[in-house]
């Protein structure tokens, strides 16, 4: 699959108002690593499963993804997802679920959780992760989600994020860093604080560093971190003026 920058995707659609970089993606395959739903279709999967760092055995599982949706009455939602090629829909639940991982270890303490999906049907929807703000608090699920996980959440790059407000507004952030004495990033807290600050409701991190990108009106928001400029991505979320 082809990728293209945000500036690009912005030129291919006529009625573009603003452009963000959304879901983590392969370099090597140029493959989404997250839920894609565009026109009511989902397009692209979470990744369950990644190998462990530095390990040929060890399996990180990563059983939902986080996702946010915009729905038919223009309303959004962010949710844990659950996505699986053989279906056409999402599954959603509100509350994240910590990972599980396969390994030898030896379990001492196992607690189990019942957990109720239902089909999430938004019109489009985006993953990424961790979810940052939740009912309007500081919520940050890089442990469940094992994005970010740890002392992981300090470290300061740039970043990209959605969310909404309670009135019905949709937030899109950018933090441009990577660029010593002029702008060094945020960390994942420093994030959801803005995010909450701005009076985000439920809010979201997406993929960032290299990739962060927000273009509106045709100009760049922030300065991308890559020497080369905009980073080429496979999917992007595009806000488009109403047709008259």
């Amino acid at each position: 699959k082809r990728r293209l920058t945000p500036g690009e995707f912005y030129q291919k659609n006529e009625r573009a108002l603003a452009v963000i970089n959304t879901t983590f993606f392969s370099f090597q395959t140029h493959q989404n690593l997250n839920l894609v739903i565009k026109d009511k279709k989902l397009v692209g999967y979470n990744i369950h499963s990644l190998p462990g760092r530095g390990k040929d055995t060890l399996t990180w599982r990563h059983p939902l993804g986080s996702a946010i949706g915009i729905f038919k009455n223009r309303t959004a939602d962010i949710a844990w997802t659950y996505t699986d090629s053989s279906r056409k829909r999402a599954f959603a639940v509100q509350t994240p679920v910590s990972l599980i991982k396969d390994s030898n270890a030896v379990l001492k303490k196992v607690q189990l959780k019942k957990i109720r999906f239902s089909k999430w049907k938004p019109v489009a929807a985006v993953g990424g992760g961790p979810v940052l703000v939740q009912n309007g608090e500081i919520r940050i699920s890089n442990n469940e989600e094992w994005k970010f996980a740890g002392k992981a959440i300090d470290d300061k790059h740039p970043r990209s994020a959605m969310g909404y407000t309670a009135d019905g507004k949709l937030v899109l952030l950018v933090v441009q860093g990577r660029m010593p004495g002029l702008a060094e990033g945020a960390s994942l807290t420093q994030l959801a604080q803005m995010l909450k600050e701005i009076g985000c409701t439920e809010a979201m991190n997406l993929d960032g560093g290299g990739s962060s990108c927000l273009i509106i009106n045709g100009k760049e928001t922030i300065k991308p971190s890559d020497k080369e400029g905009q980073r080429a991505v496979p999917g992007v979320f595009v806000i488009v003026r109403r047709e008259s």
